[in-house]
C-alpha cells in the first residue's frame, strides 16, 4: 500500500483540513495511519505527550488518525517572530533562531531531520498521509523544497492536489501548477480535489471534465464549503471568523473580543467557543469600542515585547483601561498573560532585541524570558475552586506575582508527573485573569465557570464538546463527496465501501 501526499496550488487551499478527514477515514477503514509534515510554518503548536513541540495541525490529524502524536509527525517547525525570522523547532525542541536567507540558505540539515522521522513513521506504521506546505510549485524555492515532491518520493507516495474553488481561478491552479512542474513530478500526481465549493454541484460537472482534460488525472471529487464543523486551522484564523466588523456583536449572546495580534499564536484556543451557540466571538485588528462585550481576551503571542508595542501605539491601552475601569473581563493567555504585567525583560534576546518593555499594568506581575522552553501538558484545578483544569504550556517566559493578587490555577501536574506549583493570576476584584494554559476553554469545567463569570445568568444546556465527534463529523463530510474507490486505488488498497 502506498502513502498518500496532499499537496495544494497554494496557501491555505485546505490541504490540513483534507489530510484531517482522510486520516480519519483511513483509521474508520481500519489502516494504522499516521500524518506528516516535514516542514511546518505556524504559531500554532502544541506538546507531545512525551513533552516535545510540534504545530498543531500534525496533532490534530494524529487525534484524526487515533494515534499518539509525536514530533517526527512534524520534524521541522518554523514559528515566526518577526517578519523576516522565526525560531526553528527541530524535531520536538528548540534549535536556533533564522532568518528566512539563514535558513533556505542550506536546507540540508533539515531536510536530513526530516527524513530520519519519515523513515522512523514508516517503520511504525501502515501507512503515511503526508501534507505538502504552501504550493507545490514555488519555482524559485523548487530545489530547496524539501516538503512537497522530495517527500513524495522518499516515501513513495501517491499526490492528489487540492485547489480551492472559492478564492476563483481553479482551472488555471491546477493547469498552472502541473504545467509548470517537472514531467517527473508531474507523473506522481493521481488526482485532483476541488474544495470549498458553494452552490449546485451539478452546474460543475462540465467543469470537472474541463480539469481532467487539463489534468489527465480524475477529479477525486468537489467537497462543498462546511460549517458548523470544528477543526483546528493550522496557521490562520478560520476563514469564518468574525474580524473587524463593522457592527456591534450580538445582545442576545455573550460576546468576546479577541485582539488579532500581528503575530498572534494558538488562536484555536478559541475554537470552541467560536462554535458554541450562546456566544460570539469577533477578533480586533483596529481599537474600537468595547463596552458592547463582555470580556477581552490577550490571546499568545510569538513576540510578546513587539506585539506588546504595536498595541500601545494603537491605542489599546487606552481602551483596554477604560474597560477594565467599566467593569469588564479581561483575560491574557500566554504572551497575552504577560503583556497584562507590568514589566517583560527578554535579557537574552529570544524573541527579538535584548531588552525591558513596561507592560499594561493591568496585573502585578512581571516577567522575564529565560533561554529554555517550558513544554508541559498540565493539569490543576482553579484556585481555591473545585473546577477542574486542563491544558498545555509552550512558554520561555517565568512570572511571578509582585502585588496584591493570587494565583489563577493550583497546577497538580506537568507531563503526568505530580507537582505541586500554582499558574497565573487574578486581580483582587476578580476581573483580570492571566494563565499560560492553553486550550484551557477545550473543558467544560472552566469553559462554564468562564461564561458565567461574564453572565451569572448563563445556563448550560448540558452538551459537552466532543473533539472526536467533530473528527467523525468532518470524514461523513468529505466522504460524502470523495469517490473513496478511486482514492484506495491510488493507494493500492481494495475498497471496504
Amino acid at each position: 500500500m502506498r502513502n498518500l501526499a496532499v499537496f495544494g496550488t497554494a496557501s491555505d487551499v485546505g490541504k490540513s483540513i483534507v489530510a484531517t478527514a482522510l486520516c480519519r477515514m483511513f483509521s474508520n477503514a481500519g489502516i494504522d495511519v499516521a500524518p506528516f509534515k516535514a516542514q511546518n510554518m505556524s504559531n500554532n503548536s502544541g506538546v507531545t505527550p512525551d513533552g516535545l513541540e510540534m504545530g498543531r495541525a500534525q496533532i490534530v490529524q494524529a487525534e484524526a488518525a487515533r494515534v499518539v502524536p509525536t514530533a517526527d509527525m512534524n520534524p521541522v517547525l518554523l514559528k515566526p517572530n518577526k517578519d523576516t525570522g522565526s525560531q526553528v523547532v527541530l524535531q520536538g525542541t528548540v534549535a536556533a533562531n533564522r532568518s528566512a536567507r539563514e535558513y533556505f540558505g542550506n536546507t540540508r540539515i533539515w531536510a536530513e531531520a526530516a527524513f530520519e522521522s519519515l523513515e522512523n513513521l514508516r517503520h511504525q506504521h501502515e501507512m503515511l498521509v503526508i501534507e505538502g506546505a504552501g504550493s507545490c510549485a514555488e519555482m524559485n524555492l523548487y530545489e530547496r523544497d524539501f516538503v512537497n515532491f522530495k517527500t513524495a518520493k522518499k516515501a513513495d507516495a501517491a499526490v492528489v492536489l487540492v485547489a480551492d474553488i472559492d478564492r476563483g481561478g481553479v482551472f488555471a491552479q491546477v493547469a498552472g501548477t502541473l504545467s509548470i512542474i517537472p514531467p517527473e513530478d508531474r507523473a506522481l500526481v493521481k488526482g485532483i480535489i476541488v474544495n470549498r465549493f458553494r452552490g449546485d454541484a451539478i452546474l460543475f460537472e462540465d467543469g470537472i471534465r474541463i480539469i481532467e482534460k487539463l489534468a489527465g488525472v480524475p477529479v477525486l471529487g468537489v467537497v462543498p464549503y462546511f460549517r458548523g464543523i470544528t477543526i483546528d486551522a493550522e496557521d490562520a484564523v478560520p476563514l469564518q471568523a468574525v474580524v473587524d466588523p463593522a457592527g456591534t456583536p450580538d445582545s442576545g449572546k455573550i460576546s468576546i473580543a479577541v485582539i488579532y495580534f500581528p503575530h498572534i499564536s494558538n488562536f484555536t484556543d478559541f475554537a470552541v467557543l467560536d462554535s458554541h451557540e450562546d456566544v460570539e466571538v469577533h477578533y480586533l485588528h483596529h481599537p474600537k469600542r468595547l463596552k458592547d462585550y463582555q470580556a477581552v481576551i490577550l490571546p499568545g503571542s510569538k513576540n510578546a515585547r513587539g506585539d506588546l508595542d504595536w498595541m500601545l501605539s494603537n491605542g489599546w491601552k487606552e481602551k483596554l483601561n477604560t474597560f477594565r475601569d467599566d467593569g469588564g473581563v479581561i483575560l491574557g493567555i500566554c504572551g497575552g498573560y504577560q503583556m497584562l504585567g507590568r514589566i517583560i525583560t527578554d535579557p537574552y534576546g529570544i524573541e527579538g532585541e535584548a531588552g525591558e518593555s513596561k507592560a499594561l499594568g493591568l496585573l502585578p506581575m512581571e516577567t522575564v524570558l529565560r533561554k529554555t522552553k517550558k513544554l508541559f501538558n498540565s493539569k490543576g484545578c482553579l484556585f481555591g475552586q473545585p473546577v477542574k483544569v486542563e491544558g498545555y504550556e509552550i512558554h520561555m517566559g517565568e512570572s511571578s506575582l509582585v502585588g496584591d493578587a493570587h494565583s489563577l490555577i493550583q497546577v497538580s501536574s506537568r507531563n503526568n508527573e505530580p507537582v505541586t506549583d500554582n499558574d497565573g493570576a487574578v486581580s483582587m476584584d476578580g476581573k483580570v485573569l492571566g494563565t499560560y494554559f492553553h486550550g484551557i476553554f477545550d473543558r467544560t469545567g472552566f469553559r462554564e465557570w468562564f461564561l458565567r463569570l461574564l453572565d451569572p445568568q448563563f445556563v448550560s444546556n448540558g452538551e459537552t464538546w466532543d473533539k472526536d465527534n467533530e473528527y467523525n463529523r468532518l470524514a461523513d463530510h468529505f466522504e460524502k463527496h470523495l469517490d473513496m474507490s478511486a482514492v484506495y486505488g491510488i493507494i493500492g488498497r481494495e475498497s471496504k465501501n
